[in-house]
């Protein structure tokens, strides 16, 4: 056991030892009001699995190990105004896709927090967001590998006349240890209807924020001379009046030569805005966004998903249904894209010609992203600033374009329907996807149709049906999906699914996927085993993806809490 271990269980020891401790004192009024406080312990736990068997036909790869599990167990302790936590990740060995360096186990994350009086600490791990995430965004996707979680202390302040203020400094995680960069943030906002008392009972709200953030990394690079200390700033805008909202944000990045930008001294820029609509029956939210040169990483030389500092959000919608969601995703571009997106929800009214007996809803969504408009730079002394952009004015190149529309409605007691058609372009010149037939270049088009059926044959049983069409001339052709549920709410479910490549050009590759899986629940405990062929693909969220190799073999998923 090495130190980091230790020190993570130290911590939960020492927590629960100091309210012992203290539980023997007489103080004073304070102590005896913290012993007052009820201790708590709580916490979750999840583990899967994969048994692999190796599948030429799909390539599927021979496994050393057979099986492989990732696992993590969460253990909170609180007791009034304090509390500790650490968690154990064990990768024994990461399951496929996930990257190897998280091979091992260990205590990544452990923090002791104090929250009182407007006033919280933390020290240790913690996750953190400023603004849209633009300039700065630690978080966790267990699903996709990511975990850029900060080590250091961070400091935050409430007041009681509307303004909010947050502090950190620390390291990034990298795995099982640390980036090399220090990240240090300061962020504020400000409510305007808080801190001013004629705003309070006024409909028109405003929230003013903005934050600072600032990078440090050692320049070991032999080639060139890097900037040190990488600054960035950002300001949004926060208003709403009845039904209406507007969100903005801008981020201005200095020059931060990477290998994400293969080393240009360039400066960034970012911006965000979004606008929304609602009323009874109706919905509408418009966005877009323009990124140029954002990529910010406390370790310049990194690339994926590690060592992020910022979060670039794609404005795409995040489908559920099998072929829109993992065969042509959208992977947000860091070094520069100009997006937008539309989004539009409309209930029908009930008991109407068109809305029928219980209804009928709507939902529109459009979205599409486009290079930078920007034009490279030859001359030989400007050549290391890369290119000169127009901000926020889309260029001739489309990286990709998502028209997709969906109906829900309940026909009768026992039957609902959802159906989807949508509409996509994908650029795999900039996208680069691949696939069983290797890396298809240029743009790939396709319609996907969905038909979703759920039959409820009595209280809390039910069948669900899914029929799933994806046609394209390009990359694998043709698929088809089908998959048939039976639930037994809230404690069982089974489940078959197959999917076909029967238009797949290369004949040898027209291969099925079938699989099958079963899940059973029981309060916070939830059991699941899937066993067949799984495609290659992508799995994204929020614009953010890992890929997926094809596999074939046994799956075993454990999930509780307390």
């Amino acid at each position: 056991m090495n130190i980091k271990h230790v020190q993570a269980l130290a911590l939960i020891i020492l927590t629960v030892a100091l309210s012992n401790s203290l539980h023997a004192q007489d103080a004073g009024n304070g102590v005896q009001k913290f012993m007052a406080e009820p201790l708590e312990i709580h916490g979750n736990f999840s583990a899967r699995g994969q048994y692999y068997q190796e599948d030429s036909a799909i390539g599927a790869p021979d496994v050393p190990e057979q099986f492989l599990m990732n696992g993590f167990a969460n253990v909170i302790v609180t007791k009034g105004a304090f509390s500790a936590g650490v968690r154990y990740e064990s990768y024994r060995n990461p399951i496929l896709g996930f990257d190897q360096r998280y091979k091992g186990s260990g205590f990544p994350y452990r923090y002791v927090q104090f929250s009182q009086h407007g006033l919280d600490v933390t020290a240790g791990n913690f996750y953190e967001q400023f603004g849209t995430g633009l300039l700065l965004r630690s978080y966790e996707e267990r699903d996709l590998g990511v975990d850029n979680a900060f080590d250091g202390i961070r400091v935050k302040y409430s007041t009681k006349f509307g303004v909010y203020l947050k502090g950190l400094i620390g390291k990034q995680r990298y795995f099982f240890d640390l980036g090399p960069g220090i990240v240090r943030g300061v962020d504020g906002l400000v409510n305007l209807n808080e801190a001013f008392g004629a705003l309070k009972s006024s409909k028109f709200k405003v929230k003013i924020g903005g934050s600072f953030v600032s990078k440090y990394q050692e320049d070991n690079n032999p080639n060139y001379k890097l900037p040190e200390n990488v600054a960035s700033y950002s300001g949004r805008l926060n208003l709403s009046y009845k039904g209406f909202g507007f969100l903005g944000e801008y981020a201005y990045k200095m020059n931060d030569p990477s290998a994400d930008n293969e080393y240009i001294y360039k400066d960034g820029a970012a911006m965000y805005l979004s606008g929304t609509y609602s009323r009874k029956g109706l919905g509408i939210v418009l966005s877009a966004k323009s990124i140029d040169n954002m990529s910010y990483r406390s370790d310049r030389e990194e690339g994926l998903n590690n060592l992020l500092i910022n979060f670039n959000p794609a404005l795409t919608k995040q489908h559920t249904y099998n072929l829109a969601a993992t065969l042509y995703p959208y992977a947000s571009q860091l070094t520069g894209e100009v997006a937008y997106q539309g989004d539009i929800v409309y209930k029908i009214k009930r008991k109407t010609p068109l809305g029928g007996k219980y209804g009928t809803t709507i939902f529109i969504n459009v979205s599409k992203a486009f290079g930078l408009d920007s034009t490279h730079l030859n001359d030989e002394n400007a050549a290391r600033q890369g290119y000169e952009a127009n901000f926020f004015k889309p260029g001739q190149q489309e990286y990709y374009q998502d028209i997709n529309i969906s109906l829900e409605r309940k026909i009768v007691k026992w039957l609902k329907l959802k159906a989807m058609y949508m509409n996509l372009m994908a650029n795999n010149d900039i996208l680069r996807y691949g696939g069983i037939n290797g890396s298809w270049s240029g743009k790939i088009y396709a319609d996907i149709a969905v038909l979703d059926m759920t039959f409820k044959l009595k209280p809390k049983h039910s069948i669900r049906a899914e029929i799933q069409g994806l046609w394209s001339q390009q990359d694998m052709g043709d698929w088809a999906t089908f998959i048939v549920e039976y639930t037994f709410s809230p404690n069982w479910f089974v489940a078959v699914m197959d999917q076909f490549n029967y238009g797949n050009p290369v004949h040898v590759n027209r291969i099925h996927y079938p699989y099958a899986t079963f899940g059973y629940t029981h309060k916070a405990n939830r059991i699941s085993i899937g066993y067949g062929r799984q495609k290659a693909g992508l799995f994204c969220v929020g614009g953010v993806c890992r890929v997926v190799p094809a596999s074939n073999g046994l799956t075993i998923s454990v999930t509780s809490s307390f």
